[in-house]
């Protein structure tokens, strides 16, 4: 019989909290903010403008509510939905909240640039919330502020350690301007670079990119993933920005079979259900891959117990 770590050294708890029985991940993550808005004004050809903040709320909340039964835990922002989904109970006994605590550096319609951690966060009260981890985004670039980006990451997963809070690290390699402009930009190496410089850190969860975008075949996208897997040493997921929905079954395979521990998405999953009927959509086609995914990590993926940083963990 396995002996199942519960907490880390250090104070932060173990990423059980926002597992599956068989110590794998199915996560779904609904803390876009303006990235959401731009995607549902390009969907209906209107201006971000004319998007009201209830209708981003309104979504993930739904997102919540039809996906929270098949998820192990649900990612959420505060600026829209939290709250309520704290308050009204929307999600499942078995699905963990987590509140992304990440300041984003992004223009309307254009992406994520950077990021803050946003320190103004009360982790008393949403431990009392019943909320089970924290998420920060990290954008990773070959530039001149990266003990700037470590010492962010350190003091998040700090900050989680003492509130006894699963810390989520994601960061996300994207080409400094002299490597887009000279097409140098590697992302394989770029995700591999990030995570060597990064997971040493020691978050209860390293989330990442998928090489290669997700397309191709499982043994070479495994074979990729195996890098990544070779320099992070605590359970690590994959994100679904960038993959085609159609691509990620089989991403999510091969990352499983190189070493991660599951998936933490969210485009992958509902974002057909941004036209049309939402509610259905997010109740058919949205959960149908979400149980499927559900599937893949359980029979592929390594469970978090057996990270190779399992021996620094203290057993209950």
């Amino acid at each position: 019989m396995t002996t199942r770590p519960a907490v880390l050294t250090g104070g932060s708890i173990a990423p059980a909290a926002l597992a599956r029985p068989s110590g794998t991940f199915a996560m779904v993550a609904a803390d876009q903010r303006d990235s959401l808005r731009t995607m549902m004004a390009q969907q209906e050809r209107i201006p971000g403008s004319a998007v009201p903040d209830t209708r981003l709320t309104a979504f993930k909340l739904a997102v919540a509510r039809e996906l929270g039964p098949y998820a192990s835990a649900l990612l959420i922002d505060r600026d829209y939905g939290y709250r309520r989904l704290v308050d009204e109970c929307v999600l499942p006994g078995g699905c963990a909240p987590i509140l992304a605590v990440d300041v984003l550096d992004q223009q309307p319609g254009g992406p994520v640039e950077d990021t803050a951690l946003d320190e103004s966060v009360d982790t008393a009260a949403i431990v009392a919330d019943g909320t089970r981890g924290l998420k920060l985004l990290v954008i990773w670039r070959r530039d001149g502020h990266r003990d700037r980006r470590i010492a962010l990451a350190d003091r998040f997963i700090g900050m989680c350690r003492a509130a006894g809070l699963a810390s989520v690290l994601e960061p996300v390699a994207r080409p400094t301007h002299e490597e887009e402009g000279a097409g140098a930009f590697r992302l394989n190496d770029s995700i591999v670079e990030a995570a060597r410089e990064l997971a040493p850190l020691g978050p209860s969860l390293y989330k990442c990119q998928v090489p290669d975008g997700g397309a191709g075949p499982v043994a070479g996208l495994a074979r990729q993933a195996e890098r990544i897997d070779a320099v992070v040493d605590v359970p690590w997921v994959v994100l679904s920005q960038g993959v085609r929905a159609a691509d990620f079954p089989r991403a999510v395979e091969a990352a499983c079979r190189a070493g991660a521990s599951g998936f933490l998405a969210g485009r992958a999953l509902w974002t057909d259900a941004l036209a049309g009927d939402r509610d259905s959509t997010l109740r058919g086609a949205s959960a149908d891959r979400l149980r499927f995914l559900g599937d893949v990590v359980d029979r592929y993926g390594r469970p978090w117990w057996d990270a190779a940083a399992a021996g620094e963990r203290v057993t209950a």
